[in-house]
């Protein structure tokens, strides 16, 4: 049975920082993509970054430069580093593995204070 356990969430001021971490379970984590998605209330989930097996990354134009995606293979664990926060930043924080088919966390909760 495959498992995504996000944490880090939480709330921080505007210009701070968060670090999301995300550990997998039941799954051979080195073989899958990687991906953090978010959902603001009210709006449609949105991809925000992603990192494949062979370690590229790739970011939403809205988080490039504040944000930041790593893997631990060893660990069987994916991180976003969030800095710069902004107010627009705050959502529900989902990682997923493999894409929208495949499998999600149950998320965490980011808010932002200006």
């Amino acid at each position: 049975q495959v498992s995504l356990v996000e944490s880090g969430g939480g709330m921080v001021q505007a210009g701070g920082s968060l670090r999301l971490s995300c550990a997998a379970s039941g799954v051979i984590f080195r073989l899958n993509n990687m991906y953090w998605y978010r959902q603001a209330p009210g709006k449609q989930r949105e991809q925000v970054a992603q990192i494949t097996v062979t370690m590229t990354t790739h970011y939403a134009d809205e988080v490039k430069g504040r944000f930041a995606i790593s893997r631990d293979n060893a660990k069987s664990t994916v991180y976003l580093q969030m800095d710069s926060l902004k107010p627009e930043d705050v959502a529900d924080y989902y990682c997923n593995a493999n894409g929208p088919s495949g499998h999600w966390g149950q998320g965490t909760q980011v808010t932002v204070s200006s």
